[in-house]
């Protein structure tokens, strides 16, 4: 699955923390990488920690790393050094659709407010708005699933079935669930 044209037919919407959890900026850089090989070009929002990480293993491939930010945000700091376009949206609705409208794959890894922010509006578009695959990648991210669940936060139901959404341990299980979307034995 390794890409050499590095011309990402698809993109990926990144969301991770800025803090980074414990041991997980390495899974985001090797994540980075991983999606980069497979065609993805990387849209995040542009900062540091966990998305700068994932921006760096990205961009060692040479593809188009997006920021996706709001407008008039001086004090969120400066984007990370692998960003190569901007987008700034004027609402934090505008930033959301940007992010997900025309992707084909979101990740989501650990991080703050603003990440489950993100996460949950990526899985009600998963649900409501169309088909879009969704992985949570990393221990923390796949504790959130859990929890989620078990609190029925997260239920299956005939009308609205959670088979877009897969937890992934690491970067093996990323690769190997990239390969399955390429190959479309599976749905979202």
């Amino acid at each position: 699955m390794n890409r050499t044209d590095h011309t990402p037919q698809r993109t990926v919407a990144m969301f991770a923390g800025v803090v980074p959890p414990d041991g997980e900026e390495a899974l985001a850089e090797s994540a980075g990488a991983v999606l980069a090989r497979a065609g993805y070009a990387l849209r995040h929002g542009g900062y540091n920690g966990l998305m700068e990480a994932a921006a760096r293993g990205a961009a060692r491939h040479g593809v188009p790393v997006t920021a996706v930010t709001l407008a008039d945000r001086p004090d969120w700091g400066a984007l990370n050094a692998h960003v190569t376009t901007t987008v700034y949206a004027p609402t934090m609705g505008a930033r959301l659709h940007a992010y997900l409208d025309d992707a084909d794959l979101v990740v989501a890894m650990g991080g703050g407010v603003g990440t489950l922010h993100e996460l949950t509006a990526a899985l009600y578009y998963a649900t409501a708005i169309r088909s879009l695959p969704v992985r949570l990648l990393g221990p923390t991210a796949c504790r959130l699933s859990t929890f989620l669940r078990a609190e029925g936060w997260l239920t299956e139901s005939p009308t609205r079935p959670l088979d877009f959404l897969r937890e992934l341990p690491d970067a093996e299980a990323l690769t190997a669930d990239l390969e399955i979307l390429a190959a479309g034995r599976c749905t979202p």
